[in-house]
């Protein structure tokens, strides 16, 4: 096989990774093509959801005709797993079949697996390459690189502005600031994230049900900073369908352990079924660091924001934005809620630069999406 075609297959396994997003957290997007000796393809699949079998598997299960597996070649977007996990190793199981070579765009670089794939399957004779699109491969698995890493959910902001910056008129009133496109897309990313965040204002103003109504997708975890843990249990995040989906994040422990006690929930009919994070108290507010680690540790590896000035605020300050998505409407307020104030940088030299950044056009929007 050439070069050229390596790199053909390589990229389809790519698209068909992508199929798994909103899927298949924590767990990374994987897909896998299965090329024969003769160049045709003659399998593929992909992870596609958590728990259920890898894209390896998946791949090797739509070959029709195992003879052909002789001599082929298995294109993998990411290094097969070695160990037992919610299913049994991937290495393992192309060690022993008849492949010829193996193409992997990137290594796994958590402890459980970093090479030990590649080595189980060297050891049967196989050939491995490793790098191929490897820019490509980290793009798609960008959010699950990011928690592998730091054990923290890449975090990004979502902020909707008007052309002078404001997120709210004077009198509170933010309905509707962005078009209709920009908020069916906003409803697309909150499938694709694990969890959506909002701080105790927006929760207790706005009353959001932070679900995904507006596309298709499964409905992701909600999260609402309530440092006091105050907020009325009438609200939404507290009492829809999706209430055992809701974590409240809160730095009040004592009344957090009441919360918790058994005994009295089994004398309470309305009690709170979701689950609830206690931090520490740090200048008077829910430690975010501790809460980002928090939520890393329930398993959620992406966090969408849609909070007010305040959490925005605090969150950007504290260096815990990755990435922004920023949508300017094309209206004038005048006064009202900045969306980001009190950054404490006084001097030019001091402001936040963006690593990278781009512009697209939403409907009548523009967005601004930047890393930080």
């Amino acid at each position: 096989m050439s070069p050229k075609s390596d790199k053909i297959w390589m990229q389809r396994a790519l698209s068909l990774a992508e199929k798994g997003e909103g899927f298949v957290s924590p767990n990374p997007m994987v897909g896998c093509v299965i090329v024969s000796e003769e160049g045709d393809l003659i399998g593929e699949g992909y992870h596609e959801r958590y728990g259920k079998e890898h894209a390896e598997v998946n791949a090797i299960n739509s070959v029709k005709d195992r003879s052909k597996l002789k001599g082929s070649t298995l294109f993998v977007t990411l290094e097969p797993c070695s160990h037992h996990g919610k299913t049994p190793p991937c290495a393992d199981l192309i060690a022993d079949l008849p492949f010829k070579r193996v193409v992997a765009a990137m290594k796994d670089p958590t402890k459980k697996v970093s090479g030990k794939g590649f080595e189980k399957i060297r050891e049967c004779g196989i050939s491995v390459d490793v790098g191929l699109l490897k820019s490509e491969a980290e793009k798609v698995n960008e959010k699950w690189l990011h928690f592998a890493e730091f054990g923290r959910p890449f975090v990004t902001l979502k902020i909707a502005q008007t052309a002078d910056g404001y997120i709210a008129a004077p009198n509170g009133d933010s309905k509707w600031i962005s078009c209709k496109e920009s908020r069916e897309r906003v409803h697309i990313w909150r499938s694709r994230y694990d969890a959506v965040m909002v701080g105790r204002s927006t929760a207790l103003h706005d009353n959001p049900s932070l679900t995904v109504r507006l596309a298709e997708g499964r409905q992701p975890r909600r999260v609402v900073i309530d440092g006091p843990f105050e907020l009325p249990g009438h609200l939404n995040l507290f009492s829809d369908q999706f209430e055992d989906k809701t974590i409240i994040i809160t730095h009040n422990r004592e009344k957090s352990e009441k919360e918790a006690d058994p005994m009295l929930k089994m004398l309470q009919s309305n009690y709170f079924r979701g689950e609830v994070l206690v931090t520490d108290k740090m200048e008077g507010h829910v430690n975010l660091k501790q809460a980002m680690k928090q939520l890393g540790e329930s398993g959620i590896t992406s966090l969408l924001v849609e909070g007010g000035q305040q959490l925005s605020t605090a969150l950007i300050k504290k260096g815990l934005v990755d990435r922004l998505q920023l949508f300017i409407a094309p209206k004038l307020l005048g006064g009202g809620t900045k969306s980001v104030f009190g950054l404490g940088k006084n001097r030019m030299e001091d402001v936040i630069p963006f690593k990278s950044f781009e512009w697209s056009q939403s409907g009548t929007d523009m967005l601004l999406t930047a890393d930080l």
